[in-house]
């Protein structure tokens, strides 16, 4: 069960198992929800899978992915958490839990169904939450956080294994695609901040060193996958995570263990940061750049299964660990609007008195502002 791929017909055996229970004993050394922390950090549960979340009575899909938080125009002080579903077959989607000022969850819904695995994302700055399919052909949905207006599928960034997005100071919308010979996209929006049409690109070049960005000629990828159909097409291995900080674009490459860093005005990409021995980084994955210090907050597919973040002096330094879940990843690193919580999932946390791998989303909170080196 720990290596299962999500189908639809195990997890229909799984879920009346998880059904209104608990997760099983936390290892010793842990705190009661079974994190390692940092001296003055505490931790709790927001959702199970296979459970109702907390104080609602929504449903928890499974293998919670990529996340991001959104400020609740309704509520003075409040803010949503969307979630990615990394779920096949149709049965994927975005989970939104809804907080009010003190953190108290007060509501949560699905702003996405009948998708499929969808993993990372990101938030645009209009508000919206793009999730992505990751499967060949696979699509952004454009995700309203509030659940009043429906996901709209956004073609026009392409068909292929979407792994993460994100909008740059250029207005641009940065993407990577998670397969060995995996390409970097950028999109430009015919009209800014309208995802619905514009030129898709993919950079050429080598890395680290100049790139150019040359137009997919098919981004539907009916006939060609899109990172074959342009020659000299730059190959990052495993394109996970990206974010935006300034005038640059981090995102993570699992293949090679490596961060790396895109100058918008210079088209210079570069490795930041190789993860690995003697490294505390021992896997990438998901990322948050954290604006207020400058941080990296970088996720483990793996390893010892910690999010560590990367500060601006390249010094490196664990967050949280999850012990006791080596088939599992984290997922989905970010913090409330505030800047005092953070948020993450073990995709694949044990749920319910038999451990069933469906996953657990967590909240930590604790002295942030002294750990990143916020101003």
């Amino acid at each position: 069960m720990l290596k299962w791929s999500g189908a639809a017909g195990m997890l229909a055996v799984a879920a009346p198992l998880s059904q209104a229970c608990t997760m099983p004993s936390p290892p010793p050394g842990t705190d009661p929800n079974g994190l390692i922390l940092s001296p003055g950090f505490t931790s709790r549960v927001i959702a199970r899978s296979g459970e109702a979340v907390p104080g609602t009575a929504q449903f928890y899909r499974w293998f919670p992915d990529g996340a991001a938080t959104f400020v609740d125009p309704a509520v003075a002080g409040g803010w949503y958490l969307t979630v990615n579903h990394e779920v096949t077959g149709g049965n994927g989607g975005v989970t939104s839990i809804r907080f009010a000022s003190d953190g108290t969850v007060v509501g949560a819904r699905a702003v996405l169904s009948d998708t499929s695995s969808n993993c990372a994302g990101g938030a645009t700055p209009w508000g919206t939450w793009l999730s992505c399919e990751e499967y060949d052909r696979g699509h952004v949905w454009e995700v309203d956080p509030t659940g009043a207006a429906p996901a709209v599928r956004r073609t026009a960034l392409g068909a292929f294994s979407h792994e993460a997005a994100a909008v740059a100071a250029d207005g641009r919308t940065y993407l990577t695609e998670d397969r060995p010979d995996g390409a970097l996209y950028r999109f430009t929006p015919t009209t800014p901040g309208d995802l619905s049409a514009g030129l898709l690109e993919v950079a050429t070049g080598t890395a680290p060193g100049t790139l150019t960005w040359v137009p997919v000629p098919d981004p539907s990828g009916s006939v060609t996958p899109t990172r074959l159909q342009v020659p000299g097409t730059t190959r990052f291995d495993g394109g996970e995570g990206i974010d935006t900080l300034g005038s640059d674009v981090w995102f993570t490459t699992k293949g090679d263990l490596r961060v790396w860093r895109y100058r918008i005005d210079t088209a210079q990409v570069d490795v930041r940061y190789q993860a690995g021995a003697p490294s505390t980084l021992d896997a990438v994955d998901n990322l948050w750049a954290d604006e207020a210090s400058g941080a990296l907050v970088v996720a483990e597919d793996g390893g010892n299964m910690e999010l560590v973040a990367i500060r601006p002096d390249d010094s490196a330094v664990a967050i949280v660990r999850i012990p006791g879940q080596d088939g599992s990843e984290v997922t989905g690193p970010c913090f409330s609007p505030d800047g005092q919580r953070l948020y993450f999932s073990s995709q694949r946390a044990p749920v319910g008195p038999v451990g069933a791998p469906l996953g657990v989303t967590y909240e930590v909170t604790g002295p942030f502002d002294t750990l990143l080196g916020r101003a």
